[in-house]
């Protein structure tokens, strides 16, 4: 049986193709597999989890609550939706996950994380992820009336993209050091993680030993999902799968 890895779908209701791709993927492409794992990023935003009264949060909510009586599902959060709590995982019958996470699968083991922790070079975003994932910052922002919460989400978004605009390229991927360093506090796993948005499968060897470190993919224009089985990993297209 696979093990099944997305992440950074980045769900909206204004983009209702990936949204159909994601619903037919829990509907379908997930039947049969030991395991899913979404590493973060499900949503291009998550304001609380008083937005589960949005309907199309609802939805989300549904459908991998429905894929969960046969699949479980386990989900580490991610930079756009680190606010998700226990009461979406009850509603949505998943499993939150630590980031990073160690996990065996036929028998290999398997680091998993979201990626943006290695991308150490963007010490202005470091620093901003400390801040909003200290204690302090999420109660007194989750204190706040929800549509407030969710101006300043979009706010935030808007500054970031154009922040990233005028940023080197290569100090939003991952530290090289950071990965070798991850990678030996964890025994030299397979390292599995999204994030950067440069899907990719690329080899390391550090201290005499071969590690595997695959990037997830995006869901731009479709999706993709990491099927590992039998100590193997492979990359498939969902829109082939339809």
């Amino acid at each position: 049986m696979s093990v099944l890895f997305i992440s950074d779908l980045h769900l909206c209701s204004s983009r209702p193709e990936i949204n159909g791709i994601f619903f037919d993927f829990l509907a379908g492409g997930v039947r049969g597999a030991k395991a899913l794992y979404i590493l973060g990023d499900l949503f291009d935003y998550w304001a609380g989890d008083d937005d589960l009264a949005d309907p199309f949060n609802a939805a989300v909510a549904g459908a991998l609550a429905q894929c969960a009586l046969s699949t479980p599902v386990y989900f580490l959060r991610g930079n756009r939706d680190f606010l998700i709590g226990e009461r979406f995982a009850a509603a949505a019958g998943t499993s939150l996950i630590d980031d990073p996470t160690l996990i065996q699968a036929d028998g290999v083991p398997m680091l998993l994380a979201h990626g943006d922790t290695l991308c150490t070079d963007d010490s202005a975003y470091q620093r901003f992820r400390e801040e909003v994932r200290s204690r302090a910052w999420i109660d007194s922002f989750l204190a706040t009336p929800l549509a407030q919460r969710k101006r300043e989400v979009e706010a935030l978004r808007e500054q970031s993209e154009r922040e990233k605009r005028n940023k080197p390229a290569a100090i939003m991927d991952v530290n090289a050091e950071a990965v070798a360093s991850l990678l030996r506090a964890h025994d030299y796993p397979r390292l599995i993680h999204g994030h950067t948005h440069r899907p990719a499968q690329h080899l390391h060897t550090l201290d005499g030993r071969r590690c595997e470190r695959w990037v997830l993919g995006a869901w731009h224009e479709g999706g993709s999902v990491l099927v590992c089985e039998r100590g193997i990993c492979r990359v498939e297209d969902l829109r082939s799968r339809n």
